[in-house]
């Protein structure tokens, strides 16, 4: 169904051991009551791929199709947004302005003259960037978003769009989270990462319970029929954390998570060979610009390095593969370069025997996958898909 090529797979040793509870179920509730709430929510498609289980030679194949979700294209709208929302409420009652404002006020324009004096900023790649943005534009807040120098343009002017000032830093994703930091300590602003690290959790936090609501949704439009296996492309590792924390709570501790990166910039596969948290090294050159992350976020960590069954690298040209099987099938689904990582790995490994058997896939396997964006750079989109084969 699409080409062999080389990928790295590693089973985690530490699979399976107790830790800590990275996403309280509280949170989580919390999440969900704002998120539905929004106008313009609706859960996403889950779509059967009969003809990826065929050729996967597993029982069936889902994919829970992020393209249009809130119109932002990708799963970052559940989080960046919600934690805006969080920060400006909580932040207004610490400055006395409003002990009990509700995001629905703030969407109508309620103390705009006091959400407008805090400033959110964050790092991104693109499509979180666009969560933030749409997030403070939509409750009222300024907003800086920082990007790297080989973010495209398209990326860029799709977050200017919401309003935001865009900074461009020299380097990689990784110096424009450092960037974003140094500048917000200096300005006093509020970075909404989907990051964390020592001493910076709980904005985080509040972006992974957001993207929680993306595997909810799945549980239940699988109507109680568990996955055996659900593929999961990461960056940082925040959605692989979050999907892997729900997909425990809805369906118990059985269903193996295989984390999947670019080989060019997985953190999380080094850090599971390594056994603690690393980060690795170079420009993180992957057309999967999503996914172009070097250093693992620490609560991604905590959850991922005891409960993914696996993780895998798969090379820039197996992604594009898939972009391209998906927008020639019936009908198209449209799947940006940095959505396609998962889809890519099944097909790599049930195609290898030897990787295959470690897994666990047979004929009765039931995997779930996530097409995390659509085409959130649609020239980028065209020229991969429409080149010939």
């Amino acid at each position: 169904m699409i080409p062999e090529r080389p990928f790295r797979m590693m089973l985690n040793r530490r699979h399976g051991t107790p830790g800590v509870v990275v996403l309280p179920e509280g949170g989580f509730r919390r999440a969900r009551a704002e998120i539905t709430s929004w106008p313009g929510y609706v859960p996403t498609p889950l779509v059967p791929l009969p003809e990826v289980a065929v050729a996967a030679r597993v029982a069936e194949v889902q994919w829970k199709d992020e393209a249009e979700r809130f119109g932002l294209g990708s799963f970052k709208a559940l989080g960046g947004a919600y934690a805006v929302a969080r920060l400006l409420v909580g932040e207004l009652a610490r400055r006395g302005v409003a002990n009990a404002v509700t995001t629905e006020e703030l969407a109508q324009g309620a103390h705009r003259d006091a959400a407008r004096a805090i400033t959110v900023t964050c790092a991104t790649d693109g499509n979180h960037g666009r969560s933030v943005a749409w997030g403070a534009q939509r409750f009222g807040a300024r907003c800086v978003i920082f990007v790297h120098e080989t973010v495209s343009q398209g990326r860029r002017d799709a977050i200017a769009k919401y309003g935001a000032e865009i900074r461009v830093v020299p380097g990689t994703y990784d110096d424009a989270v450092r960037e974003a930091a140094r500048t917000a300590e200096a300005e006093n602003w509020f970075v909404v990462s989907d990051t964390s690290y020592e001493g910076y959790t709980e904005i985080p936090r509040d972006v992974m319970q957001g993207y929680r609501l993306m595997a909810e949704e799945a549980a239940e439009q699988m109507q109680g029929s568990a996955p055996t296996h659900a593929f999961i492309q990461a960056g940082v590792g925040g959605v692989a954390a979050a999907v892997a924390i729900q997909l425990r709570a809805s369906f118990g501790p059985d269903v193996k998570v295989v984390v999947v990166e670019p080989e060019k910039a997985a953190c999380l596969l080094a850090s599971a060979e390594a056994g603690e948290a690393v980060s690795v090294p170079g420009d993180l050159d992957t057309l999967m610009a999503g996914l172009a992350c070097g250093e693992p976020s620490l609560l991604a960590w905590q959850e991922l390095e005891r409960s993914a069954y696996a993780f895998i690298s798969v090379p820039d040209e197996s992604a594009v593969d898939v972009m391209r099987l998906l927008a020639r099938r019936t009908p198209k689904l449209v799947a940006g370069e940095s959505a396609t990582a998962g889809l890519a790995a099944l097909l790599l490994v049930a195609a290898e025997p030897m990787s295959r058997a470690m897994l666990g896939l047979d004929a009765q396997s039931r995997v779930l996958l996530f097409g995390t964006e659509g085409a959130t750079d649609p020239d980028l989109y065209a020229k991969l898909v429409d080149k010939p084969d």
